[in-house]
């Protein structure tokens, strides 16, 4: 909670007291999948709670910056080869397989499969959007 709730709502805040001032500004928010789903085998309970406040907070914070010219999105990925999953499946390949095998694509992401949706989320190619999420999980909440 204070890394992924806390810690996103502190560094939000921090960010808008520059943007509100300036009249724009676009806060991607890092959700996961795991906000909208519950994960198999896996038993992550404090996770899941933890980025589904993290998509809330925001769509709250979109709603109250709105007018400020400040818009809050939430980017939700799903199962990512990162440097955290690498060294768990470093001791569970069976783990990594079944994740592959519940992904429609037939893989884990890749961090750099984030940076299109990073890159739309704050430009003005989305500047229309607030308070939504996007989620880049190969198909995963798609079953």
């Amino acid at each position: 909670m204070d890394i992924n709730v806390h810690g996103a709502f502190f560094t939000a805040r921090e960010a808008a007291k520059i943007m509100i001032p300036q009249g724009s500004g676009s806060i991607v928010l890092i959700s996961s999948m795991s906000a909208n789903i519950v994960n198999i085998p896996q038993q992550q309970t404090p996770y899941n709670f933890s980025k589904a406040a993290v998509k809330h907070m925001a769509s709250s914070l979109a709603i109250e910056w709105a007018k400020t010219g400040v818009r809050v999105n939430a980017l939700s990925p799903g199962y990512m080869l990162t440097k955290l999953t690498k060294t768990i499946l470093a001791n569970d390949s069976q783990l990594k397989k079944t994740w592959e095998n519940l992904t429609p694509v037939g893989r884990m992401g890749e961090p750099e499969d984030l940076a299109g949706a990073i890159v739309y989320l704050c430009s003005d190619a989305s500047k229309f959007m607030t308070g939504s999420e996007l989620r880049v999980d190969g198909g995963y909440c798609a079953i």
